[in-house]
């Protein structure tokens, strides 16, 4: 191999081994180009997860793994509502495909693998309640539990009510969210009407 070609390698490898997974665009900034990476490809040095997106074949799975691959096809989107309640173990539902919220006038990504379920928030709603977890070395924006719960009920004719009133029980049951904090955040959100019924019937039951 030439001096460059392995100077090409070894920006790919440095990238996938800090990043974890890395677009084709990162690679090339990082001074790699598309040839090299498609014959690291070919070599089986690199595994491709999806168009334009790369990880090493010996690279650790974790449980989250479609979530780390999601934002990193989408950096603006935020994991919510099943897939973030899935996150927060506050349901053994496992969603099939990758629940991703994104501003009202974002454009809409075409995603084949993982395949993802894009809903829209306000653009404020994607900033309020949400965290940034680390899976695989990519930083995953993810609604908090109780961000997740009211959403569930917000969104409650997409996901289905039954859904919505587990994960309100489940957090309970947990002490993941708390009574107050789900009547504040539900009132902001203007669900409250809706939910306030199921949280007092469930807090007087537990």
């Amino acid at each position: 191999m030439s001096q460059s070609g392995k100077s090409h390698r070894d920006r790919v490898m440095a990238v996938l081994r800090q990043q974890g997974m890395a677009r084709l665009a990162e690679l090339m900034r990082a001074g790699a180009t598309a040839a090299a990476v498609a014959r690291l490809e070919r070599e089986g040095a690199i595994v491709r997860l999806a168009r334009g997106l790369y990880q090493l074949p010996d690279a650790p799975l974790e449980a989250h793994h479609t979530l780390a691959e999601a934002a990193k096809r989408v950096p603006r989107g935020v994991i919510c509502l099943v897939s973030a309640l899935a996150f927060h173990d506050l349901t053994d539902r496992m969603p099939p495909k990758v629940w991703m919220a994104i501003a009202p006038k974002d454009w809409r990504p075409r995603v084949a693998q993982p395949p993802i379920r894009f809903v829209r928030f306000p653009s404020a709603a994607l900033e309020s309640g949400v965290e940034a977890h680390g899976i695989e070395g990519v930083t995953v924006r993810i609604t908090d539990p109780t961000r997740t719960v009211v959403d569930l009920f917000r969104y409650r004719r997409v996901v289905g009510q039954t859904v919505a009133v587990e994960g309100l029980r489940e957090g309970l049951r947990q002490r993941r969210i708390m009574p107050a904090e789900i009547a504040r955040c539900a009132a902001a959100m203007k669900v409250w009407p809706v939910l306030q019924p199921y949280l007092e019937a469930l807090t007087i039951d537990g």
